[in-house]
C-alpha cells in the first residue's frame, strides 16, 4: 500500500470513492465540478504556492493494483476565510444558600476558539482495505508531512469526528437542536456543510449559551460521541496523543479531538535518516516512511531497521518510495 499526494489524474477514482462513502464523507462530495476545484487547490498547496489560510492537502491510498482505496486530508489553517464554529461544553452554576439550592448545568457555548488550527479532514477507507496497517498508514501519513514542513501548519491540530446518526441518517443532536432553526433534515444540512455552506448555516444557529438539559436524552448522550464507523479512526488518532477537550461539532455533536502539533507522537518522534537498501531482518518493526518530497510525496508502512543514522529497508520498499540508497527519508515506528 502507498500513500501519495492526490492530483487531477485521480478525479474519476475519487468520484467513485466519494459516491461509495455516501454521507460519511461530506468534505469530498461526489460532484465533479467541486472535486475539480478542490484538486486544483490541492495541487497548488503541494507545490507550496497556497497561503496557509487557503492550503488544502489531500492524500490517497493506492493498493498493489494501483486502485485508490482511501483518502485523508488536512487544512493548513481552519476558519481564516470564514468563521469556524464549534460548541464548547462548559458548566453554569446557580446557587442560593437562602433557598438551599445548588445546581450545576452542563452548557453549550457557541465559539470560534479553534480558528487558525490545522484541521484533519476527508478521511475515508474503503471497506475492502480495512485490514492490517492500512488505517494507521492513511491517517498518520499526514503527520509525517507536517513534521517535514512545520512552517506550513499551525501549532494546534484538530479533527472533527463524525457524530452519532442512525441507519436512516438521522442525528439525535440535530433533531433536538438544529432542526428548530432550519426546515431540513440532518442529511441535507450535512451535505450543504460539505460543499461549503457550513458558515452560513452556523450563522443561523442560536448564539446564546444552551443548557444541555433542554435537549432530548438522546441528544445529550450523543454529545462528544463518534459514529461507530469512526471509532477505529478515533483510536488511531488517540494513539498519537490527540484527545477530546470538550469541543463538539455544531451539527451532530461529534467529538473534536485536538493536540499540540509538537506533541503528536509521529511528529515528535520521527527522525531524518538516510535510506539503506538491504535486509531489515525478521524482527524489524513496521515503520512509517516518507520520501520527504512535496509534490511527489510517497509514504509507506514497511519493516525497517535503524542503524547508524540509516534506515534499512527492502529493495521492494525502496522501489515503492522511488528512492535509491543514500537518499534522505523521514521515519517513525508505525505504533508507539
Amino acid at each position: 500500500m502507498l500513500v501519495r499526494a492526490a492530483g487531477m489524474q485521480d478525479i474519476e477514482a475519487l468520484l467513485a470513492l466519494a459516491a461509495s462513502a455516501g454521507s460519511g464523507l461530506t468534505s469530498l462530495p461526489a460532484s465533479e465540478d467541486r472535486l475539480v476545484a478542490r484538486l486544483q487547490s490541492v495541487e497548488q498547496s503541494f507545490r507550496g504556492e497556497a497561503p496557509q489560510a487557503d492550503a488544502d492537502y489531500l492524500f490517497v491510498l493506492e493498493d498493489e493494483k494501483g486502485r485508490l482505496v482511501g483518502t485523508s486530508g488536512m487544512l493548513g489553517a481552519a476558519g481564516m476565510r470564514e468563521p469556524w464554529y464549534s460548541y464548547r461544553m462548559g458548566l453554569t452554576v446557580a446557587a442560593s444558600r437562602g433557598l438551599d439550592v445548588y445546581r450545576q448545568q452542563p452548557t453549550l457555548f457557541l465559539v470560534n476558539d479553534l480558528t487558525g488550527a490545522t484541521a484533519l479532514c476527508s478521511y475515508f477507507l474503503d471497506a475492502s482495505a480495512r485490514q492490517g496497517d492500512n488505517a494507521r498508514l492513511l491517517s498518520k501519513a499526514r503527520f509525517m508531512f507536517m513534521a517535514d514542513c512545520p512552517q506550513d501548519f499551525s501549532s494546534r491540530v484538530i479533527v472533527e469526528m463524525r457524530g452519532l446518526s442512525d441507519s436512516a441518517g438521522r442525528s439525535p443532536f440535530w433533531d433536538s437542536l438544529g432542526q428548530h432553526f432550519f426546515r431540513m433534515d440532518f442529511a441535507r444540512a450535512d451535505y450543504l456543510t460539505g460543499i461549503g455552506n457550513k458558515a452560513f448555516i452556523a450563522e443561523m444557529m442560536p448564539k446564546f449559551p444552551l443548557y444541555a438539559c433542554f435537549l432530548s436524552d438522546a441528544a445529550r448522550e450523543a454529545i462528544g460521541q463518534v459514529h461507530p464507523d469512526s471509532e477505529a479512526g478515533r483510536a488511531v488518532l488517540e494513539e498519537e496523543g490527540m484527545c477530546y477537550q470538550g469541543y463538539i461539532d455544531i451539527f451532530d455533536g461529534g467529538a473534536t479531538l485536538e493536540a499540540q502539533r509538537s506533541q503528536v507522537r509521529a511528529i515528535r518522534d520521527s527522525r531524518n535518516l538516510l535510506l539503506s537498501v538491504g535486509t531489515p531482518g525478521d524482527d524489524a518493526a513496521t515503520h512509517l516512511i516518507y520520501n520527504r518530497t512535496r509534490e511527489s510525496c510517497r509514504m509507506i508502512a514497511a519493516p525497517a531497521r535503524i542503524a547508524a543514522g540509516t534506515l534499512v529497508v527492502s529493495s521492494a520498499s525502496a522501489e515503492l518510495l522511488r528512492l535509491r540508497a543514500g537518499t534522505p527519508v523521514r521515519a517513525v515506528a508505525l505504533q508507539g
